[in-house]
């Protein structure tokens, strides 16, 4: 039997792809088994008429060590 966990975890990147890897990065310094990361919500910033960068707002699942 295995059980998983949910955290809530908010990063920016200059993609959507770099955004969600920064969270990939970040959540990976302090948790192990993670198993998907849900792109809840993105957001771009908009400076001068051109993004400039992407935040997504994400929840990462991983298993519980037993």
């Amino acid at each position: 039997m295995s059980v998983a966990k949910s955290i809530e975890i908010h990063a920016q990147g200059d993609t959507l792809e770099a955004a969600t890897e920064a969270v990939l990065r970040e959540a990976s310094k302090t948790v192990d088994n993670i198993k998907n990361i849900y792109v809840d919500k993105y957001q771009a910033i908009v400076e001068d008429g051109k993004i400039q960068t992407y935040r997504v707002h994400s929840k990462v699942t991983f298993v519980l060590n037993e």
